[in-house]
């Protein structure tokens, strides 16, 4: 330390870093592993989609020695835009609304908080989460603020990849017969009108309910540019608040939704 000076002086900078890249290495350090949570499921042949979607599939192309003596390997893959852990846009639902490729990228970084409402859905497995269960959440845990992603946890996540029992039922080509909780239409218009947040979540595979024919909480969605993360992964992993969400999309042009990458900073 300097004489008369409270302050210690900078440790040299190590030679040839970059303050960009010791500003990452830094906050990964401090993260650690155990902060960040991949709410992401993996896409191949086990991936649920809609039954009437078309699913992934993955062609592989060339894997291999080439003619100039290099490994070289490429694949071909082919899905539905709704699948797997995706966002929809709000276009999915409103024809006025943004496309996947229009989402501005600071949306897609939000603080997330949990609804825990698995007791209901354990007693219902077609429960629609209410604008009372959202009230509770925040007498408990404070307003839920503008901007962030509501994620309904309905605990449907440890049903993962058993199609039949993740989606109530597995008849391909046929969306009549499914069984899921969601959010009401009620707390969806709560969530987009009144809390103006920039996403719902859940750990189902739509935002609706199974039973759903009309898709209302999609079309609340679609309406306020709100977008939805389907088939979250981990939500378990996260507190009620304090989390931060990181949602990245492929950036489809004119696209209605795609497969996303989301993973959470915990507290």
């Amino acid at each position: 330390m300097l004489a008369g000076s409270a302050v210690a002086p900078a440790p040299p900078r190590a030679a040839g870093a970059a303050p960009a890249a010791r500003g990452a290495a830094e906050l990964l350090s401090a993260l650690g592993p155990e902060k960040i949570v991949d709410m992401s499921y993996p896409f191949d042949e086990k991936t649920i989609y809609w039954p009437t979607a078309r699913p992934f599939q993955l062609t592989h192309d060339f894997s291999g020695r080439t003619e100039g003596g290099y490994f070289y390997a490429s694949n071909s893959l082919c899905a539905s835009e709704h699948g797997g852990t995706h966002l929809d846009a709000p276009a999915h639902f409103s024809e006025s609304g943004l496309t996947a490729d229009r989402i501005l990228p600071r949306a897609l970084i939000a603080a997330a908080v949990v609804i825990d409402v698995r007791p209901s859905c354990a007693a219902d497995p077609d429960h629609a989460a209410t604008v009372d269960e959202v009230k509770a959440f925040e007498a408990a845990h404070g307003p839920i603020p503008r901007g962030a992603v509501a994620i309904l946890f309905t605990g449907w996540g440890a049903r993962w990849p058993d199609k039949k029992r993740y989606l109530g039922d597995d008849t391909p080509g046929d969306a009549s017969h499914l069984h899921f909780p969601g959010f009401s239409p009620e707390a969806a218009a709560y969530l987009a009108n009144e809390r103006h947040v920039a996403g719902l979540g859940i750990d189902t595979a739509s935002v609706d309910r199974g039973v759903s024919r009309d898709f209302k909480a999609h079309q609340i969605a679609g309406a306020a540019n709100v977008y939805n993360l389907e088939n979250l992964a981990a939500v378990e992993r996260l507190p009620p608040k304090g989390a931060t969400l990181i949602a990245l999309p492929m950036k489809i042009a004119g696209g209605t939704g795609g497969p996303a990458r989301v993973f959470a900073i915990l507290p």
